[in-house]
């Protein structure tokens, strides 16, 4: 048996929302031909394995298909790797580095757009309208429907539909994150889901985007090898 580590990503300030990741710290332990059943199994959007805590290295799969970089997944990563004890400044994603670290209460990266899988963006008149999608406008197998809730605030709300990947919906996006944050280049503030809330904001260098968010453990139980 392995051990799981289970975190929720990017929790809203009242508690709710968050997005369910899984992360198996002994990662070598799951040979690599298990990983993608087991990522299936588990049904998390993405299920993290660390093959390498003290380096980093990790790699991260959905319940369809292994991805080389994602959001959620490094934020909360990179949390549980400091919580204990193992660093968790650098996580090397098969993307490339990612810096980590924590402000206060928040856990953030800095990746590149470049990095995010296609994703189709759909812009909407009013937050009301978001909220009242009952699926994926059009069909789509990734599309990330928005709308302003305050364009001179930066407040955005937003819904991720990610079929081809294997998730009905989303309820954070740490990619998407990334990728509004490349497009915009100034502060945001994304309210996804039932209550998650990213932040996010330029980064230092040209072309970077950092994401941040709070992250709560919620569990630690085992699975099978």
């Amino acid at each position: 048996m392995t051990g799981l580590q289970v975190l929720k990503v990017f929790v809203g300030p009242d508690g709710r929302g968050g997005n369910p990741l899984g992360v198996v710290i002994d990662g070598r332990a799951v040979p690599d031909e298990r990983r993608q059943a087991v990522a299936a199994t588990l049904g998390f959007s993405e299920t993290v394995f660390v093959d390498d805590a003290s380096a980093g290295v990790i790699r991260i799969y959905t319940p369809a298909e292994e991805l080389p970089f994602a959001g959620h997944p490094t934020v909360g990563t990179g949390w549980l790797l400091r919580r204990l004890g193992h660093g968790g400044d650098v996580l090397r994603p098969p993307a490339g580095e990612v810096l980590t670290w924590q402000d206060g209460e928040l856990s953030w990266i800095r990746a590149r757009p470049a990095w995010v899988h296609p994703i189709e963006r759909i812009e909407y008149g009013t937050a009301a309208e978001v909220d009242a999608l009952d699926g994926p406008p059009g069909g789509g197998g990734s599309t990330y429907a928005w709308a302003w809730i305050d364009e001179e605030a930066g407040i955005l709300r937003a819904r991720y539909f990610v079929a081809a990947l294997g998730i009905a919906e989303d309820e954070a996006t740490g990619a998407a994150a990334v990728m509004m944050g490349g497009l915009m280049r100034r502060a945001l503030e994304i309210r996804q889901g039932v209550g998650s809330l990213l932040r996010v904001r330029p980064g230092p260098d040209d072309g970077t985007v950092e994401v941040g968010g709070r992250v709560e453990h919620v569990e630690t139980r085992e699975i099978g090898g």
